[in-house]
């Protein structure tokens, strides 16, 4: 057979050489071999090969968030890529349990040849961390240091220097910016919500009041709670009060943003918004995907090591439990579903507005136009 190209084995294509012989025991170094060490090299290794792919998934997707204008089609590749992202750590939550075969005993074989090496120290995750978005002011310190000190002295500016560049997190805040039909010709989306939440609370707040079930007390702390909500809703509809969340860390999209994050949600099942949705539900995935792996992390530590101080210097258990609540990325997008009031209350959206979303053409506004609108 003639090929189109030079032939070559599998082994020489995966490198095979390298790989498996990149498997170095300390334990056998120091005369004193652990079995399970060899387990807990091969997880590691592969977390570093699983975050280089991750790594290759969102600098591609920076790359297409670079343009001002995102097609359909680069859309769900995006879509896709971040789903990829997810099932990627999903994996690595899945090494928890073949690690956690080896027994806080067997750890304790070869852990105290380790010291200072730590998971920490893995410049790949936080290269991850900074693309995503996850800012320095958001991280914990790490044995009162920042992150960056414990890094190699060769590696640490080319981590850093990804904090100076545009973040998944800016680039989906830009692209929720450039998001049409907020505020059409015929249809102000904001006000006609805003009325919407307005008759929502009035209502449940007089059906509190004629309940005849209720006592004065339950009625009164009701009441409360309607108010209490009420005026939660309220810093979404006062652009300065949002403003001022922002400087306090409450939330971290921009005004604009936080709208058209919820008009797509709202909205999910008009047809040109429905990839918009899989790209924010994208986001959500990962984000808790992660959330869940640190946590899980964190357990795991704990049973391996109980109180003790991890190979690295920290406290263990308790700073990687509090990095799971902590280094949230996408938290505006949890926080959002607070501001979800039913469907059935929902404005209702006029046909010319419904015929833009549903990609519908030739009416009155003209293919042109359908098109300049639906451009993000």
């Amino acid at each position: 057979m003639k090929y189109n190209y030079p032939p070559i084995d599998y082994d020489k294509y995966l490198m095979l050489d390298k790989i498996l012989n990149a498997q170095k025991l300390r334990s056998e170094e120091f005369k004193n071999p652990a079995h399970d060490e060899m387990l807990f090299i091969i997880v590691h290794q592969t977390y570093e090969l699983w975050f280089k792919q991750i790594l290759t998934e969102l600098k591609s997707i920076g790359l297409i968030f670079e343009n001002d204008f995102i097609d359909e089609r680069d859309m769900a590749l995006i879509v896709n890529r971040l789903q990829r992202v997810t099932k990627i750590l999903r994996i690595l939550l899945d090494q928890i349990e073949i690690i956690e075969t080896m027994t806080p005993l067997d750890f304790l074989e070869f852990r105290d040849m380790l010291f200072p090496a730590s998971g920490f120290q893995s410049f790949q995750f936080r290269m991850v961390e900074n693309l995503l978005g996850l800012k320095s002011e958001q991280r914990l310190k790490y044995n009162s240091h920042s992150y960056d000190k414990s890094l190699p002295e060769d590696i640490a500016p080319l981590v850093k220097k990804i904090e100076d560049q545009p973040s998944l997190f800016d680039r989906v805040n830009a692209w929720l910016e450039r998001t049409p039909f907020l505020n059409l010709e015929n249809f102000d989306f904001w006000n006609a919500y805003k009325t919407a939440v307005k008759s929502t609370f009035n209502s449940e707040a007089s059906i509190v009041k004629n309940h005849s079930g209720l006592s004065e007390n339950d009625i009164k702390r009701n009441l409360e709670i309607i108010d209490q909500a009420r005026s939660t809703f309220e810093t979404l509809f006062d652009e300065n009060a949002y403003n001022e969340a922002v400087k306090n860390g409450q939330w971290r999209l921009s005004y604009k943003s936080i709208h058209a994050a919820l008009l797509i949600q709202l909205y999910r099942d008009q047809p040109i918004l429905q990839l918009p949705f899989e790209l924010i539900k994208a986001l959500l995935d990962l984000d808790e995907t992660m959330t869940t792996w640190r946590y899980r992390h964190a357990l795991m530590a704990k049973r391996m090591l109980g109180t003790k101080i991890g190979t690295g210097g920290s406290s263990g258990y308790d700073y990687l439990k509090q990095t799971s609540e902590k280094h949230k990325i996408f938290n505006d997008f949890f926080q959002l579903t607070t501001f979800f009031i039913p469907r059935s209350a929902l404005p209702e959206l006029p046909k010319e507005v419904q015929d833009l979303l549903g990609f519908r053409y030739g009416h009155t506004c003209g293919t042109q136009s359908v098109n300049n609108h639906v451009e993000k």
